[in-house]
């Protein structure tokens, strides 16, 4: 294997899990029971956090990185390339 696709394919996976983790890291916004039982635990504020303004600064990261290196593997290996190799 090439060790580019190795490095390109290890980003995708990595970004990806993290997506997902700081995805669901993220605080409802509904006004449902479990906010209901989340703002009578915690004492929430109005506006945003600092700990939720980098858990979006790290999430947006994470996007535009599993973003590019899908694209790197799009353009270095166009369809059906990898399997033949």
């Amino acid at each position: 294997m090439n060790p580019l696709l190795i490095i390109v394919i290890a980003l995708l996976v990595l970004s990806g899990i993290g997506l997902i983790i700081f995805i669901l890291l993220h605080s409802g916004k509904g006004t449902g029971i479990s906010d209901m039982i989340a703002s009578s635990v915690y004492s929430t504020q109005t506006g945003t956090s600092i700990v939720e303004k980098n858990l979006d600064r790290i999430t947006i990261i994470l996007a535009a990185v599993f973003l590019l290196s899908l694209i790197v593997l799009m353009i270095i290996y166009p369809h059906g390339t990898i399997a033949g190799r």
